[in-house]
């Protein structure tokens, strides 16, 4: 895709739904924060239509959609989002294919979280995938 056909300089993955006040505070001052930095972000809690008569159909649609005009993703991971989840799916497609990267807009909370996980002898998870993503990104 050339740079031109660009609609967003960052699509945020992050919980609509299941978003608490601290989530919802910290994604409104994280997008606060890249849009002062002249980025153009599309925020699915305010750019996606969360009416959606299909059952959630067509918002997957409509951020798969997005994301696919955005140069580059920012994940606020929760373990509590399905939707984080599949916009993760359809990001990491785009990372792999298209070249785009992706950042976590919260690490410390996922180095906590892969921190406990590697405790507990688990080898695999999202968030470490996350985390390695992350790195990447920063190549």
């Amino acid at each position: 895709m050339e740079e031109d056909c660009f609609l967003y300089d960052v699509f945020l993955i992050c919980t609509v739904r299941e978003a608490d006040e601290n989530d919802k505070k910290f994604l409104e001052d994280y997008v606060l924060k890249l849009e002062s930095e002249g980025k153009k972000v599309y925020y699915p809690a305010r750019d996606t239509n969360q009416v959606d008569e299909s059952g959630g159909y067509r918002i997957c649609v409509d951020n798969i959609t997005a994301g696919k005009k955005s140069r580059e993703f920012h994940v606020y991971w929760t373990q509590k989002s399905e939707g984080t989840k599949f916009d993760l799916g359809s990001s990491f497609y785009q990372h792999l294919f298209e070249n785009k990267d992706i950042k976590l807009a919260n690490r410390s909370n996922v180095e906590e979280i892969v921190k406990q996980q590697k405790k507990e002898g688990k080898k695999k998870s999202f968030e470490m995938v996350l985390l390695d993503l992350d790195d990447l990104s920063k190549k």
